[in-house]
């Protein structure tokens, strides 16, 4: 009896290398500015061609600029070399480019299934760690280095350890205005940072089924905070419903063909799991980081806790306080923040901007707040939210509205938030420095992060006037 990561890789592999390593085949290479004219100058250079133009996708998202307006530059020193390399590169090999100015740019694991180039039963690969959201889709996606990129354009193929399986099964049902976000933050606190590692992780179970695709992306994003090799979730209808007349998809009795396909994509009832765990989303609480960590979480309501408390070794814990400026049983309610931002991979669709403006329509952000923006993950994003004015809602709470693209998800030296400045953000990651050096960055829910930005401090969005 198979698991669906076995049905997925087994039905990929071109030959046992040994050692536990195979080699398999890859569907779809998505590259983006920071590393895709690497990858494609070193193929050039060497005089390979890629082995399938059609199954490979550049994107610009990760340096380019999100401010109103912008054109081909970055707000980062040297950058727009990157830029026109990537552009120069993709060109000359005749792939598919989704240019700063091309309707359907936006972050990679934003458009990518936007577009159906992810489908139930592909492999794809990007030089990206969250290349995982797209395995929502009942798809086998991981990221990968610049020379993996290389390797995987020339051949269509990647050398691969075969991970172990494990299967988080959720029972019950995310209360009210708990999101997925909330669970995937939950998870990691509960189980650890690396508590998948080395395993492909299968989502499953009735909290898993009952969460639209926008959520499922978001719960697949965070496999990689959690460790995982990849994070995968069985296709059903809903994911049908999803894909169907997306532009990559197939049509007519191709549709039928690849349903029929997609609808055996699950694991077997009977299938063993290397390692199970469970978890009941009755359970769980709007979640919030403290420290330097994902694994940092705890309930929105809570305190910061000690080293015993958090699982944390005494110098471990000692130095995210120390950067985060904190104390152990400090309250995170209350919070004084000086920064806000909504985006990122995770949480830039426009079910997370619809939340968020609804926390904000007729509120202001804070005077203390200095600065606050929302960047939508695609143009079709941002183009689907100004059709219901959200815009509008956030510009008149005081947010700055972007073009979309990764933006202050990561600091690559460029725009930043300010030193020891407290930020509230919609990312998945709060590691030193990540989005800018010093400062203070705490992850949690698209709606939290308005109500804080309104309140001038951490607040939850029941408790504004």
């Amino acid at each position: 009896m198979a698991t669906l990561f076995d049905r997925l890789f087994d039905a990929h592999v071109v030959a046992p290398l040994g050692g536990g390593a195979f080699l398999v085949a890859v569907d779809r290479v998505m590259l983006h500015e920071r590393t895709g004219a690497v990858a494609l100058g070193a193929l050039a250079a060497a005089g390979r061609a890629i082995v399938n133009p059609r199954h490979v996708f550049a994107v610009m998202d990760h340096i380019v600029d999100t401010r109103p307006g912008r054109g081909d530059g970055t707000p980062v020193a040297g950058g727009e070399a990157f830029i026109t390399e990537t552009r120069a590169a993709a060109r000359a090999a005749g792939i598919t480019l989704f240019d700063v100015t091309d309707p359907d740019q936006g972050i990679t694991h934003v458009i990518s299934p936007e577009l159906g180039i992810v489908l139930p039963g592909l492999t794809l690969v990007a030089p990206d760690s969250h290349t995982c959201t797209q395995g929502a889709f009942g798809a086998l996606a991981w990221g990968i280095g610049s020379s993996e990129a290389e390797h995987a354009l020339a051949t269509g193929t990647l050398r691969v350890a075969r991970p172990r399986t494990m299967r988080v099964s959720i029972s019950g049902r995310l209360r009210p205005g708990v999101t997925a976000k909330d669970l995937a933050l939950h998870l990691i606190a509960r189980f650890g940072a690396g508590g998948a590692a080395g395993h492909a992780v299968e989502y499953a179970g009735p909290a898993v089924a009952a969460l639209d695709m926008e959520a499922r992306m978001t719960l697949a994003n965070m496999a990689t905070e959690f460790g995982a090799f990849t994070g995968l979730i069985a296709p059903d209808e809903v994911t049908f419903a999803w894909l169907e007349g997306r532009r990559y998809a197939p049509r007519g009795a191709l549709w039928k063909e690849a349903l029929a396909h997609w609808q055996t994509l699950r694991s077997d009832a009977d299938a063993a799991f290397d390692r199970e765990i469970e978890a009941d989303a009755s359970e769980v609480a709007p979640m919030i980081s403290w420290g330097t960590s994902p694994q940092h979480s705890v309930p929105l309501t809570g305190a910061v806790p000690a080293a015993a408390e958090a699982g944390l070794p005494p110098e471990t814990h000692a130095r995210a306080l120390a950067y985060m400026g904190l104390k152990a049983g400090q309250p995170l309610l209350g919070l004084a923040i000086e920064g806000a931002f909504i985006g990122s991979c995770t949480n830039s669709r426009l079910s997370d901007l619809q939340r968020a403006a609804a926390v904000l329509r007729g509120r202001r952000v804070a005077p203390r707040v200095r600065k606050a923006l929302v960047v939508p993950g695609s143009q079709r994003v941002k183009r689907e939210a100004e059709a219901e004015g959200l815009d509008r809602i956030f510009r008149e709470a005081g947010f700055e509205w972007r073009e979309s693209g990764c933006a202050l998800c990561f600091h690559a030296g460029g725009e930043r938030f300010g030193e020891e400045e407290r930020v509230v953000s919609s990312t998945n990651r709060n590691f030193e420095g990540r989005q800018g050096p010093r400062v203070r960055t705490h992850i949690t829910s698209p709606e939290v992060v308005a109500a804080s930005a309104v309140a001038g401090c951490i607040a939850a969005p029941w408790s504004l006037p």
